[in-house]
């Protein structure tokens, strides 16, 4: 795996999205579970006031990748050679694309009611094939925990997704990644919201002029105290050593 480079003190693995998939399929056939973190410079900022999720993503999470434009010139500014942005919405989506290819199996775990079993059915009409062996909505009880992790180690499933949100997602995979079965194992926030339809992504020419952020901010202007994090972030990094 190409070793990881450190933005603000915490390890990014820069990959092309081609590089990410590969590497996830070769872990997953050989066996290994992979912890995987799509880090954007909302999660790299999480880490610098939260110690426990920093040691996550630092420590525990096996894949690091640079998601968002904040974290790929955050990477080239500190004088790393950053391919490309790896968005876990569109990792999300090429998984499942190679899982339609090859046969693997995902469960879809959080989201509200109904959302992942939208994201599903979404799922299957764009990629004929694919197999999602299970879904459940993300509310639940620390009761409800171990009934959970045992339909999804029944399922079957390789690949585990979960839409808890940051830092939620992380923590509660790292608490139970010993217990599951799945080889993957992907935090990935809001993405069946988007692909079952219920948020609208970003226009592609946004998402490529690096103003993705301002699109969610004009759509969720409850995030303007999370999008605080952003001028701060690229303070940091401007203050920061270079390589």
């Amino acid at each position: 795996m190409i070793e990881p480079i450190k933005i603000l003190g915490v390890p990014v693995h820069p990959m092309t999205m081609v590089e990410a998939v590969d590497s996830l399929e070769q872990r997953m056939l050989a066996g290994e579970q992979t912890f995987v973190v799509t880090a954007n410079a909302e999660i790299i900022m999480m880490c610098q006031e939260d110690a426990s999720y920093d040691d996550i993503i630092s420590h525990e999470a096996e894949l690091v990748l640079p998601d968002g434009a904040g974290a790929v010139w955050a990477g080239r500014h500190l004088g790393y050679n950053v391919p490309e942005r790896v968005a876990g919405f569109d990792l999300y989506n090429q998984l499942l694309a190679l899982s339609a290819k090859k046969g693997y199996k995902s469960y879809f775990f959080g989201g509200s009611p109904g959302v992942a079993e939208a994201a599903k059915v979404k799922s299957e009409e764009l990629y004929p094939g694919v197999q999602i062996v299970g879904c459940h909505n993300g509310y639940f009880t620390d009761a409800d925990v171990p009934g959970i992790i045992e339909e999804i180690n029944n399922s079957g499933a390789e690949m585990l997704f979960v839409a808890l949100g940051a830092p939620k997602q992380e923590k509660w995979i790292l608490a139970h990644r010993a217990e599951l079965k799945p080889r993957i194992l992907m935090g990935i926030g809001g993405s069946f919201d988007v692909l079952a339809g219920k948020m609208e992504r970003a226009p592609k020419w946004m998402q490529d002029a690096s103003l993705e952020w301002a699109f969610r901010l004009y759509k969720q202007p409850s995030r303007f105290m999370r999008m605080m994090a952003l001028p701060k972030f690229a303070l940091k990094v401007m203050f920061s050593d270079k390589k």
